[in-house]
């Protein structure tokens, strides 16, 4: 069934038929003499108890009715259909692993081992994951800095031909968009000079799904014609957590796409995340744009009585300079704290220790508080409330703050080279000069402060001894307590 929309024939959004499917099969006896053991709840009392009998009764496994995520050929591809017409997109594909699995299918499926990929370095760590899993060469953009707020920036116009002209065998670019603190790059122009050097363009839009369902927002991957964009639907679309989209372009071959995700996605998704995928979508295609237009509402409020507090300083688009920040999500309340004398992790520390409040995260010198649907007017007066709070009691001389988040690295192997070289453990302190075999970052937001391949320097060093200072949740390494580091044996 088909609707009109200003002009074009579009897919009825008001179906959900993953959601419609699981409907049905709870008005059915099928007695289950299949997985999971639980049997719809019956077999584990404490569990149901703990999350209903709703829950359960569709915590079930793949059957005739529901489809298989593998290889759909019914209410699943039927779904699948609707979500690729909701996002604009010539395919979507429901991802359970999280946004993790959604990057490491786009990479795995437009570069191979050997070929090449441009990249700016301040990305998840999952694309990088995916560098060691494919053995794919990334070609860096060391992104510009913001000097006040020490935080990276997006990909400037001019990096990017810049890399392109040197690298005229890469297969691919990678872009962030938004970034975790809300900067967005000039997908449209990217993606056009990828285009005519034969380059696919993905985009990691983890951050990025109410930009498809809301107005006025920044340009989505795939209205700027890209590829391939991951998307977390359960940051800002309203699903489970672990649920996510990867959309594919017009020229993508989805076939091959599919056999790609199927090498390390489970053959037994679960329909709890599958439903919810299916149920947000619908909700999003129905009210996003009024949804969105309330998060936009309370999101520019708070950051109005955030800047009147004094010290803090919550950011927006007057930061848009046209290039390296070409435009701004402004439900971002992303807060730089460094004035106020204050690491943005002990601000985070503080919010959920002596408020209650929990946000997103802190890093060195900024706060990210996620605003939703879900918040209200009186959460908000709290959040501000509180921030006011700590500014009055714990301000602090800022002499001796770090300020950037990102150091550029130095690349001396490629990932997958280093990470399964042989290597030799040593403390982090005597590690100076030595080739890293691992990752150590900061989580959230995950971005390595160093990756497997690249050379450690003083200043790293120094971050990390920095990081653990502030208390930030560093992880990566092999050692569990961050005090050693997996390096190249030998050297280099």
């Amino acid at each position: 069934m088909f609707i009109e929309r200003e002009g074009l024939f579009l897919k009825n959004q008001d179906r959900a038929p993953i959601f419609e499917a699981l409907e049905e099969m709870k008005m059915t006896r099928t007695v289950p003499f299949d997985v999971p053991g639980h049997k719809r709840g019956k077999g584990n009392k404490e569990l149901t108890d703990f999350l209903g009998e709703k829950c359960l009764m569709v915590d079930v496994n793949s059957m005739k009715l529901l489809d298989n995520l593998c290889h759909p050929t019914g209410v699943i591809k039927e779904a699948e259909e609707l979500a690729a017409d909701a996002f604009g997109a010539s395919h979507a594909f429901f991802m359970v692993g999280g946004t993790t699995s959604s990057v490491q299918a786009m990479v795995l499926s437009a570069v191979k081992k050997d070929e090449k990929i441009i990249l700016p370095r301040n990305v998840h760590r999952s694309v990088i994951n995916s560098l060691i899993l494919c053995g794919a060469i990334p070609v860096y953009i060391n992104p510009q800095m913001n000097e006040r707020l020490g935080i990276s920036l997006g990909m400037t116009v001019s990096d990017v031909k810049k890399a392109i002209m040197q690298n005229k065998d890469a297969k691919a670019i990678l872009i962030n968009n938004p970034t975790y603190y809300g900067i967005c790059s000039n997908l449209a122009e990217i993606t056009k000079l990828a285009h005519e050097n034969n380059m696919l363009v993905l985009v990691d839009e983890a951050h990025g799904t109410h930009f498809y369902f809301g107005e006025n927002m920044p340009a989505t991957a795939m209205s700027a014609g890209a590829d391939f964009s991951s998307v977390s639907m359960h940051k800002s679309g309203g699903s489970l957590t672990q649920s996510s989209f990867l959309l594919c372009g017009e020229n993508v071959n989805e076939n091959y796409v599919r056999q790609i995700i199927n090498l390390t996605q489970t053959t037994s998704g679960s329909y709890l995340l599958i439903s919810s995928l299916d149920i947000s979508r619908r909700n999003l295609a129905r009210n996003g744009k009024e949804i969105f237009a309330k998060v936009y509402e309370l999101s520019e409020y708070a950051r109005e009585e955030i800047n009147q507090i004094g010290d803090y300083y919550a950011y927006s688009k007057e930061l848009v300079n046209g290039d390296s920040i070409y435009d701004f999500d402004t439900t971002k309340l992303s807060v730089n704290t460094l004035d106020l004398g204050l690491a943005g992790i002990e601000v985070y520390d503080l919010l959920r220790d002596e408020y209650d409040i929990q946000i997103e995260f802190g890093d060195i010198g900024n706060i990210l508080a996620y605003i939703s649907v879900g918040d209200n007017r009186k959460n908000i007066e709290r959040l501000i409330g509180a921030l006011s709070e700590i500014r009055r009691i714990y301000k602090k001389d800022k002499g001796a703050m770090i300020k950037h988040e990102y150091i550029n690295p130095i690349v001396a192997l490629p990932p997958q080279q280093a990470f399964y070289a042989e290597k030799k453990s040593t403390e982090i302190e005597n590690s100076v000069g030595e080739i890293c075999c691992e990752f150590v970052m900061c989580y959230p937001p995950g971005i390595p402060i160093l990756a497997p391949g690249e050379r450690v320097t003083k200043e790293i060093v120094d971050y990390i001894f920095y990081a653990k200072e502030k208390g930030c949740s560093l992880t990566g390494p092999e050692n569990m307590d961050i005090v050693k580091l997996n390096v190249l044996k030998g050297g280099t």
